[in-house]
């Protein structure tokens, strides 16, 4: 069923939404949010919440690329999961260790206001129209979705060696460009 039909049942309020979201997208949703949660249980529970969530919000939204709508409720819904579940410890999943990796290209920002948080999405959506689409989809693989390295090499058909050394200098250039841009790394 294509993304537009099963929109369409959202609108109308047909529970056969939910079913046919999951046939489509379940598996892909389940592993955004494992590799945030780091746990499959978890994880299904985060995809039944971005189920929830989808319904609650169609109508009034008709979102015009579905795959990317789901995927950002799931990765909101883990990511708020996982500052739940380790308020005081560290988790081992790819969302710390993805994080970790661009330290040395982001400062803490907890305290920006809306407007600073605006100027870095757009600086940073600048980056990386920059980049041919194969380095652009590595880094959201990487940084965007947390896949592990070699998850995001196999989506980018690249060597995990490929991958890690084109991450490395994407991170590079990202602090010289953010520099550059004004904001303090």
């Amino acid at each position: 069923m294509e993304d537009s039909e099963i929109i369409e049942l959202f609108w109308n309020r047909d529970e056969d939404a939910i079913r046919q979201t999951d046939l489509r997208y379940g598996r892909y949703l389940k592993s955004i949010a494992r590799n945030i949660v780091d746990s499959f249980e978890e994880s299904k529970e985060i995809v039944n919440d971005t189920y929830l969530k989808t319904w609650e919000t169609i109508p009034p939204k008709r979102p015009s690329f579905f795959s990317a709508y789901l995927s950002r409720i799931t990765r909101s819904l883990s990511i708020d999961r996982l500052r739940r579940m380790t308020r005081k410890k560290r988790s081992t999943g790819e969302y710390d260790l993805s994080f970790s990796e661009l330290e040395e290209c982001l400062s803490d920002h907890s305290a920006a206001d809306e407007y600073e948080y605006s100027l870095l999405k757009d600086a940073l959506n600048s980056f990386l129209r920059s980049y041919p689409e194969q380095s652009r989809n590595l880094f959201l693989c990487r940084y965007f979705f947390f896949d592990s390295l070699k998850e995001a090499a196999e989506t980018c058909h690249m060597s995990e060696a490929a991958a890690k050394t084109q991450l490395f200098r994407m991170r590079k250039a990202l602090r010289d460009y953010l520099i550059k841009e004004g904001f303090s790394v």
